[in-house]
């Protein structure tokens, strides 16, 4: 890796194909081209329960970290949030049907055991989160707002109010990634990770595809 290269373009770079890949899948075209039901939306958020939880947990016991504390950020945090949507979209019943999907469970075990043995993992998920969500998922908040008329509770997941303006807070998080001390090696684990965490993410949606009807998803 290059001295001269920041870290946070290192990471944007190594992950750039794998963010493509799940930004073209079958689920998130569907869901994008505003061709499935507002309950298969549903099922996605009941799945970002999972690993928003397991994201959040770590933020809880990692806060004090002295490399990686910085990064747990209370206004990114989306659980709250995912509650709120789960309610009005599944009704106050939510929380009695929150079975993962294979894919999902595997991708909240993952982030849980970064947690457990290696801090610089878990801020490799973190990474390709709540960054994702500040970028391309307010394109999923338009669809939300455009093709099912929802705007306030079912579409809170992207509301990052609570950060401030949007651009200066990319700045610092970055400057976070730059300036972490962590070495060559380190980083290069760290961008693997990342890149698996695109593929966790990956597998997640090609579950959910499995759940919606065949001829929803097709263009």
């Amino acid at each position: 890796m290059s001295e001269h290269q920041p870290f946070s373009q290192t990471l944007r770079r190594a992950t750039a194909a794998a963010h493509e890949r799940a930004h073209h899948s079958t689920y998130m075209d569907a869901l994008l081209g505003g061709r499935l039901a507002l309950d298969d939306y549903a099922t996605l958020v009941v799945q970002y329960w999972h690993v928003y939880s397991a994201l959040e947990d770590g933020a809880d016991r990692l806060r004090d970290h002295p490399v990686v504390g910085g990064f747990a950020v209370d206004a990114l945090r989306r659980r709250d949030a995912i509650a709120t949507d789960l309610a009005f979209l599944r009704g106050p019943g939510w929380a009695d049907d929150l079975a993962p999907l294979p894919a999902t469970a595997a991708y909240a075990d993952r982030i849980r055991a970064t947690v457990d043995d290696w801090p610089g993992g878990w801020v490799a998920h973190h990474y390709t989160r709540y960054l994702g969500d500040l970028a391309g998922g307010q394109a999923v908040r338009g669809l939300l707002r455009r093709t099912y008329g929802v705007t306030e509770d079912g579409a809170r997941f992207y509301d990052f109010a609570a950060l401030g303006p949007v651009p200066p807070f990319r700045t610092r998080y970055r400057a976070l990634l730059d300036a972490a001390a962590w070495d060559d090696v380190e980083r290069a684990r760290i961008a693997e990770e990342a890149c698996h965490a695109f593929e966790l993410n990956i597998a997640m949606l090609a579950d959910l595809a499995g759940t919606v009807p065949p001829e929803d998803l097709a263009a």
